[in-house]
């Protein structure tokens, strides 16, 4: 008797007879993350950075700017000659390498997100401008697109940067103002899209104005698209921020910078390679975590369209 009632009742909690609760959206997307491994390491290097950028005042041991020349180019604790003061040893001028590379995570991250935050601006409000009107609206923001898309964008920036000159304002800029055009083509194609769906046609019939129908009923569908975009544009952006740095015309010294750290150790790197190895090693960690998320985003969007 016992046995029956306990497989009767084993029987009524099986997820089929539907009394188990539902999971969340939440848990469904943690298990979806979980069973995709790329995206799951994605998440655990750039969550791991990103809590070292946010918590570099506290874990820092060292000011990243101050210098001691008497201790130049102390090698890492793994070599004979370094020790635990330095975890990650010094570079020309004395300064703590380790302290140097928690605050050049923190400049990477900022002008990835704030100069990816212009560009998204600029892009989706002329994506949805030229997908949703069309006509001579969408012929002029085409015609805008073919131009960008015509200025190789490394090239352009280090003749602008060359110009202006270099800092983290000049460099945020720029790249916001050159890496919009993945954003317009996307919101583009996705806005001519939800133009003529139903619920549009309901807002419209409402007497619902262009501006509330883009705003209020377009802009939040084209969150889940963009995230895949967004993801990709910091980690070009982060890219492209350490070539102007390495090259003297992104971030200057002696704020600290991966590329400008990879620049002010290629004179040492026959004799101490570690002084470029180790930020360059970060810097393609930091850019592949990225990538990892984003191809992940992608797969998981991709099967979302498919159910």
């Amino acid at each position: 008797m016992k046995t029956s009632m306990a497989g009767t009742m084993k029987n009524s909690m099986s997820p089929e007879s539907g009394l188990l609760p539902e999971p969340s959206p939440w848990q469904r997307v943690f298990r979806r993350v979980l069973g995709h491994h790329s995206m799951t390491l994605g998440v655990v290097i750039l969550g791991v950075i990103v809590v070292l950028a946010i918590l570099a005042p506290l874990i820092s041991p060292h000011d990243p700017y101050a210098q001691d020349v008497s201790n130049r180019l102390i090698p890492p604790v793994w070599f004979e000659k370094g020790h635990w003061d330095h975890l990650l040893g010094t570079d020309k001028l004395g300064r703590d390498y380790f302290s140097r590379l928690l605050y050049g995570a923190r400049v990477s991250l900022t002008i990835g997100l704030v100069s990816v935050m212009l560009s998204g601006f600029i892009g989706i409000t002329l994506g949805i401008l030229a997908g949703y009107f069309g006509g001579r609206v969408d012929a002029l923001v085409s015609y805008i697109l073919t131009v960008r898309l015509a200025m190789p964008v490394i090239l352009v920036a280090l003749a602008l940067a060359s110009l202006i000159g270099g800092s983290v304002k000049v460099v945020i800029v720029l790249l916001g103002l050159l890496l919009w055009d993945r954003f317009l083509i996307v919101s583009r194609s996705v806005t001519r899209q939800l133009r003529e769906a139903e619920f549009i046609a309901a807002a419209q019939t409402l007497g619902a104005s262009s501006w509330f129908i883009m705003l209020r009923e377009i802009l939040p569908n084209l969150l889940g698209p963009l995230t895949v975009v967004v993801t990709l544009e910091i980690a070009h952006a982060i890219l492209l921020e350490a070539t102007l740095s390495f090259l003297g015309l992104g971030v200057q010294p002696p704020m600290p910078s991966w590329g400008l750290m990879v620049a002010e150790g290629k004179a040492y790197m026959f004799f101490q390679p570690w002084v470029i190895l180790i930020p360059g090693v970060v810097l393609a960690l930091l850019v592949l975590s990225i990538n990892l998320v984003g191809d992940g985003l992608r797969d998981l969007t991709a099967l979302d369209g498919r159910n």
